[in-house]
């Protein structure tokens, strides 16, 4: 696989202002990526549990944390599962964040 993609890790941190209250704060890495279709089986069975999974990124193991957000392509992106694919390489599965729902416009519109 290559690595012909930029992808941004974003961790949460916490910091302490002057009177001791946290304030959330983003530490952001960037990494070179590969980048994979999900599978229509994997898609489907996600759904089931209204996950929503749009975009497979390989990347090398040792450079991920845990971060449960990520960015790519300018597009926000929650990492739903991870895959050891070997020894060196991780399948991050990511839905995108505030992707629209399907549930919007269901509403039937009273014409009074």
């Amino acid at each position: 696989m290559t690595y012909d993609h930029e992808l941004t890790l974003i961790k949460q941190d916490f910091e302490n202002d002057s009177v001791g209250n946290q304030i959330p704060v983003e530490a952001k890495n960037n990494i070179l990526c590969g980048k994979k279709s999900v599978t229509r089986a994997e898609f489907y069975n996600a759904a089931v549990t209204d996950l929503k999974p749009e975009i497979v990124l390989v990347i090398h193991g040792y450079e991920y944390a845990g971060e449960k957000e990520i960015e790519f392509e300018n597009l926000g992106y929650r990492v739903i599962r991870t895959y050891g694919a070997d020894f060196e390489e991780l399948e991050l599965v990511c839905e995108r964040i505030g992707a629209d729902s399907g549930q919007e416009g269901d509403e039937e519109v009273d014409g009074n």
